[in-house]
């Protein structure tokens, strides 16, 4: 906040004193909130947002060349949800310059609590400084090449899945843990074949009959539709379900550009997804 610790002090007593009351409680190394401070701060976050709003009107009354709209997401929400909300955002706002930039879901909560993004895009993304929103489930589906012997199963228990070739991604990761906890708590040790860094890499091997992974829904939608992918169902465990996850300051006001992406974000999020789809159906529906 570039304000010195006793400049702090000295503004919290002054502000006491014209209440009258402490803020805080004192005791040795300890600093807690009083009664009085808690019954005090959730009115002073109202007039903060309020200082916000009047600040944000006052500026949107000013004319100006261009907006700047900034963006933080995950790499896979990057590369596979984004590009065609970005076109129509650029489409319809042709003057805003936006800068998006990528990074692990805690990286894009941090860009946003630091005031570098105006909006995250990630996945179960939740802080008490934020709003959170869930635009849609994007779970991760088992996915093989249509023509992998493994991948002629519609559905199959986890212990048969357990013996298939698997490839695995970003050890360590989310869906890395999410992954391996399935089969940790059936007792079961996959077996991993080849892993890589990045989902599209896994699902270039996948495309190449090297294996089968479990990848998330957004980065296999195209090629199930396509039938360039098959999905299988297992039936004797939970979904590997996540959450994609919006987020934007709770107290900062969001700007009508970046208002007018969140409207994209969620026309786009609403689109229907391929889920568990077979070559076969595919095949049919585009021959109707």
């Amino acid at each position: 906040m570039h304000v010195s610790q006793p400049a702090i002090s000295a503004r919290i007593r002054a502000l006491e004193d014209s209440l009258g009351v402490k803020l805080f409680t004192r005791a040795h190394a300890n600093l807690t909130v009083s009664a009085a401070g808690k019954a005090l701060r959730p009115h002073a976050e109202q007039l903060l947002r309020n200082v916000a709003l009047a600040r944000q009107a006052v500026h949107e009354l000013q004319p100006s060349a261009r907006g700047a709209l900034n963006i933080a997401a995950a790499l896979s929400v990057c590369t596979y949800f984004l590009p065609d909300v970005m076109k129509d955002y650029q489409l319809a706002n042709p003057k805003v310059m936006v800068s998006l930039r990528s990074g692990t879901s805690v990286q894009v909560l941090k860009m946003v609590l630091d005031g570098e993004a105006d909006i995250g895009v990630a996945r179960s993304l939740n802080h008490p400084e934020v709003e959170t929103m869930t635009l849609r489930d994007d779970p991760l589906i088992l996915v093989g090449h249509p023509a992998h012997a493994a991948s002629r199963e519609r559905r199959v228990p986890l212990e048969t899945v357990e013996a298939w070739p698997l490839i695995f991604y970003d050890r360590g990761s989310s869906d890395w843990t999410l992954t391996q906890g399935m089969f940790r708590r059936a007792g079961l040790l996959p077996n991993v074949v080849l892993e890589v860094e990045t989902i599209e890499a896994a699902k270039r091997m996948v495309e190449r009959k090297l294996g089968l992974s479990f990848l998330p829904q957004i980065a296999v939608a195209q090629e199930l539709r396509q039938g360039k992918l098959a999905a299988i169902e297992i039936t004797n465990a939970e979904p590997l379900q996540r959450n994609l996850d919006v987020i934007h300051p709770r107290h900062r006001p969001l700007a009508s550009d970046a208002q007018a992406f969140l409207q994209l974000l969620r026309a786009a999020a609403a689109t229907p997804v391929p889920h568990r789809t077979t070559p076969g159906k595919h095949r049919h529906s585009r021959t109707r």
